[in-house]
């Protein structure tokens, strides 16, 4: 049976509730940078404000030798939805039945909170081991993600402020807190396809050259060919059309052009300039005029086994009791960033209702990933 995760003497729960308080949806700050930084200026944390383009962004870091772990999150949110539809306002952290609830709690306000409460009694236990603890906190994940990790590693890279090993606070957990460890992501890359033929009269289709049927074919050829069966951390790379266009409103005439979306989420065994090769050789293949323009918002990263994904499996089973397992699945985070510049891997909540309707979390679980992030650090500074 898994032992209860012991709470911290810190409750993390004012403060969860306080960065929730802070209508913070993309790209809006509304204060919670503050809120955060006058929680970790009395722990002994330098605070650096960045602000890139809108985004208000916080560097903090406490100590300045080496080893240098940092925590990554973020404070914006994405927005609410209809109100109507949540039992409370989207932004009032209120608890009720032990659940505390609000945009956020979830994703990833609660885990900040957890955060600030797991240091907070790691110094108080530990304050003169030596070695650094930062925190990278953006309010641009939610959004287009250009101004905000990005720009904060460009500027921690060229202060001398890149850390050993990171760990990003998203909710990663599936049905018990600490059960998912991501050590990797898959890269995402989306093409946008247009192929040319000759418009004409439906009727005489041997005057045309119609677009559509080149363009299906090229997509049932993507489709039906596997690219690969997985990797050892990774599941195989699925390629799915999400858009298809000729715009075209009348019956019998062949269209000019037709037009594809493609959303590409590979494993380590490709990356998206091998796979943009691939499309450009499948759609030469037809033998006919197109444009294609292609974006990438990240490539598949893997940090391998060793001392840091070693710690992380520690403090879990410490902590919880469980034998946690390393994933890679789902979607983008901003660890795909933080890769290019140090071990990265993902620990949080369960997710299960994180951009929901009533968002939420059990303040036991948020209380013991706070017990667990400062098993974490215990594990880390050993």
């Amino acid at each position: 049976m898994n032992r209860i995760v012991p709470n911290t003497a810190t409750d993390p729960l004012p403060l969860a509730q306080a960065l929730i308080r802070c209508p913070s949806v993309t790209p809006a700050d509304a204060g919670a940078m503050a809120v955060l930084e006058a929680a970790l200026k009395p722990l002994g944390f330098q605070c650096t404000r960045l602000r890139f383009g809108e985004i208000e962004n916080l560097f903090a870091r406490r100590g300045t030798e080496g080893p240098h772990f940092c925590y990554a999150g973020h404070t914006d949110v994405v927005p609410p939805g209809a109100v109507e539809g949540w039992q409370d306002d989207p932004f009032s952290g209120v608890v009720k039945d032990g659940l505390l609830y609000g945009r956020g709690a979830c994703d990833m306000k609660g885990s900040i909170a957890a955060f600030v409460a797991g240091v907070t009694d790691w110094i108080a236990r530990n304050g003169d081991k030596p070695g650094s603890i930062s925190l990278l906190i953006t309010g641009d994940e939610e959004g287009p993600a250009k101004d905000g990790t990005v720009k904060v590693l460009e500027w921690m890279a060229a202060n001398g402020q890149v850390p050993d090993m990171a760990l990003v606070g998203e909710p990663t957990s599936r049905v018990q807190m600490g059960d998912i460890v991501k050590v990797g992501r898959r890269g995402s890359m989306t093409a946008w396809i247009t192929l040319f033929g000759t418009q004409g009269h439906s009727a005489y289709p041997q005057r045309a050259d119609n677009p559509i049927h080149r363009l299906v074919r090229v997509l049932n050829k993507l489709t039906t060919t596997p690219l690969d069966q997985g990797s050892q951390f990774f599941e195989a790379t699925t390629l799915q059309v999400t858009g298809f266009d000729v715009g075209n409103t009348a019956n019998n005439v062949i269209p000019a052009e037709a037009r594809a979306m493609i959303n590409i989420r590979f494993n380590d065994l490709h990356t998206s300039a091998k796979l943009t090769e691939y499309l450009h050789e499948a759609l030469s293949a037809e033998d006919s005029r197109y444009e294609m323009r292609v974006d990438c918002s990240g490539e598949s990263f893997l940090t391998q086994p060793g001392p840091f994904v070693e710690a992380l499996r520690n403090a879990v089973r410490k902590t919880t009791g469980l034998e946690t397992t390393l994933d890679t699945g789902g979607g983008t985070s901003d660890a795909r960033f933080i890769a290019r510049y140090c071990p990265v891997a993902e620990l949080g909540a369960v997710g299960s209702t994180m951009h929901k309707t009533n968002e939420c979390v059990p303040v036991e679980e948020l209380r013991g990933l706070a017990g667990l992030y400062r098993a974490v650090l215990e594990e880390v500074f050993a």
